[in-house]
């Protein structure tokens, strides 16, 4: 059994395009897609995005039995049938409260919102404004085209670039521009690290970033006539490289002074080739 709903989270809601219930608007809701989207928008600078495979895994752990009465089918970017489901507004605020107290009263508000304007009444285009709207809509496709794009570009990216096992000083030395020899104290002033050492440097991951983008590799050491001891080496997690080369885009890395303003990966794509 589907929700005979249709979605209208933006004026100009285009893609995905949803198979089931999407002609007549008989009450809000929200799908899977636009509820990850709108809680990724209410993140934090330091939080991690919320992947929509990850979201659709609790679904049924939260909304139990009744699960399967919101289930939905989307088309994706390539025409290819995708599981998704839509939720009334009771199910979306179930599912947000499942993340934060906050975010389901983000939800409420905004589902809320969204009644309060499908039920008003809503005059009907003059001729040129329908012109205007379609002209619109076709600019949107087109800003979601390059966007697209761009998302696949940069997972591509991090493809090429993010080995298991390696530190944030290897991972960098693929991002043209990046002065490497910095970026130890970049991440220790964001928490990532601590220098343990007091006369040189010794890196150790910190709380903050411990098990989320970092974790440790552990080497015994034995010196020749001393005793052994346990070397650390902080090693980068694939959510810390998401988020290094997310800083990396914006321009807040700490960078060479001769980097020529190009954001690229050649080095990396040459290696992994």
């Amino acid at each position: 059994m589907h929700q005979h709903t249709e979605s209208i989270n933006s004026p100009n809601n285009l893609a995905p395009r949803f198979l089931q219930s999407q002609n007549v608007a008989r009450e809000v809701s929200m799908t899977s897609l636009e509820l990850v989207d709108f809680i990724n928008g209410q993140r934090s600078q330091e939080d991690p995005i919320l992947d929509h495979a990850d979201f659709m895994k609790k679904v049924p752990r939260v909304i139990r039995k009744d699960a399967g009465k919101f289930s939905d089918i989307y088309l994706d970017s390539m025409n290819r049938k995708q599981k998704c489901y839509r939720f009334p507004k009771r199910e979306s605020c179930l599912m947000a409260m499942s993340y934060s107290y906050d975010l389901q009263a983000a939800v409420f508000d905004h589902m809320t919102s969204l009644e309060e304007r499908l039920s008003q009444k809503v005059a009907l285009p003059s001729y040129a404004e329908a012109l205007r709207l379609y002209a619109d809509q076709i600019e949107q496709t087109e800003v979601l085209r390059v966007e697209n794009h761009q998302q696949a570009t940069k997972i591509h990216s991090l493809e090429n670039l993010f080995k298991e096992g390696m530190t944030h000083t290897q991972f960098c030395k693929g991002l043209n521009g990046v002065n490497v020899m910095q970026v130890g104290k970049y991440l220790e002033a964001r928490s990532w690290l601590y220098n343990e050492s007091k006369s040189g440097v010794r890196h150790r991951v910190g709380s903050y970033a411990r098990d989320k983008y970092m974790t440790e590799h552990q080497v015994e050491v034995t010196p020749h006539g001393k005793d052994p001891f346990i070397s650390y080496t902080p090693v980068l997690l694939k959510k810390g490289a998401a988020r290094l080369y997310d800083l990396y885009l914006a321009g807040e890395l700490p960078m060479k002074k001769t980097w020529d303003g190009l954001f690229t990966h050649d080095k990396a794509v040459r290696g992994a080739a």
